[in-house]
C-alpha cells in the first residue's frame, strides 16, 4: 500500500520505482488540455478545487473526487473510477450500498490522487484535513480482471478499496473495523500473525498466515489496513492465480482458504449487514 498522508499519518509513502514511469507519447495522455473521455458514466472535468494544485482534471464518483496529474492517461483515470464505483455500488443499480460509508468518506473529504511519476509528489499540493490515497498511473492495469486475473496486477483494486476502509468502514464501525488495537479486525490480525505484534518480528511464527514484514508498516492504520484489504480481495478472487507472488506476505489466496482458515475475518467480511461487496471490480460500471 502506497498511502498519501493527508488527514491522518497512515503509513509510509512506498513509491515502487517500477510503477512509475510514464510514456509521453500515448494518446489518450493530456498534458494541457482536458477531455471528459469516452465513459457513459463518468466524465473528467478541469479541476478547480481549493487546496488542489499540480492537479489538473478529475472525476467524481458519488461526490468522491479521483484527481489526476497531467500525465496520467484519461482510461486510468476512468478505469479506476468504475472500481471505486463497484466497490461503493456492487450491485450496480445506481445507488451505493452502504451509505453511511459513502456518508463518512465524505466527512472525511476522502479523496483518490493519482500520480505519473515520483516527481508529482513533490510538485502537488493538497489539503492537510482531508483523507487522501494515491495510485501510479502505471500500475493501474485495466485488463487484469478481464484477462482471467491473470498477468500485472491492478493497483486499483487495492489502492481504492484502502480509501473506502480508512476513510469510510474504520470510521463507521469503529469497534469493528477500526484500525488500532483491541477492534475485531485487529483481533483476528493476530491470529492471523501468529500472536499480537506492536513491532515487526524478526520472524513470524510457524503457521502464521499473515506476515507482512515491511519496517515502516506499524500496527495501527498499516498492518490492519492490510490485512483487510488481503482479506477482502481474496475473498473476491483477485488474488486466486497470484499466490507464489504473494506468498511471502499473504498465504491464503482464495476465497476457500480465507473461510477454511480464517473463519473470524470470513465471517466479518461476508457479514450482510455491512454490505461489502460480492463481485469483484472489473471496471466496467454498469456498462
Amino acid at each position: 500500500m502506497k498511502q498519501l498522508i493527508s488527514m491522518v499519518v497512515l503509513g509510509s509513502i512506498l513509491l515502487v520505482t517500477a510503477c512509475i514511469s510514464c510514456s509521453s507519447d500515448d494518446d489518450d495522455i493530456k498534458t494541457n488540455t482536458v477531455d471528459e473521455g469516452n465513459d457513459s458514466n463518468f466524465k473528467i472535468v478541469a479541476n478547480n478545487d481549493k487546496g488542489f494544485s499540480g492537479l489538473n482534471r478529475k472525476v467524481e464518483v458519488f461526490g468522491i473526487p479521483i484527481y489526476a496529474v497531467p500525465n496520467v492517461k484519461d482510461s486510468k483515470l476512468l478505469h479506476a473510477a468504475n472500481v471505486m464505483a463497484q466497490y461503493l455500488d456492487n450491485d450496480e443499480d445506481g445507488k451505493v450500498d452502504n451509505q453511511l460509508v459513502l456518508d463518512k468518506m465524505k466527512e472525511n473529504k476522502a479523496f483518490l490522487f493519482m500520480w505519473a511519476s515520483e516527481s508529482d509528489m513533490e510538485t502537488v499540493k493538497m489539503p492537510d484535513d482531508a483523507a487522501g490515497q494515491d495510485l501510479g498511473n502505471d500500475e493501474t492495469n485495466p485488463d487484469f480482471v478481464k484477462n482471467g486475473r491473470k498477468g500485472e496486477f491492478d493497483a486499483s483494486l487495492e489502492e481504492v478499496w484502502h480509501l473506502i476502509n480508512f476513510a469510510g468502514h474504520c470510521k463507521v464501525y469503529p469497534e469493528v473495523f477500526g484500525l488500532e488495537e483491541g477492534t475485531a479486525l485487529a483481533e483476528a490480525m493476530d491470529v492471523a500473525r501468529g500472536g499480537k505484534f506492536l513491532e515487526i518480528p524478526q520472524n513470524y511464527p510457524e503457521g502464521a498466515w499473515y506476515t507482512y514484514d515491511d519496517k515502516t508498516c506499524s500496527y495501527a492504520d498499516c498492518q490492519t489496513v492490510e490485512y483487510f484489504y488481503w482479506a477482502m480481495s481474496s475473498i473476491l478472487g483477485a488474488q486466486e492465480n497470484r499466490a507464489a507472488e504473494i506468498g511471502h506476505e499473504w498465504k491464503l489466496h482464495t476465497k476457500k482458504l480465507v473461510e477454511e482458515k480464517d473463519p473470524d475475518i470470513y465471517s466479518l467480511l461476508t457479514d450482510t449487514k455491512y454490505k461489502f461487496p460480492t463481485v469483484l471490480p472489473d471496471g466496467t460500471y454498469m456498462h
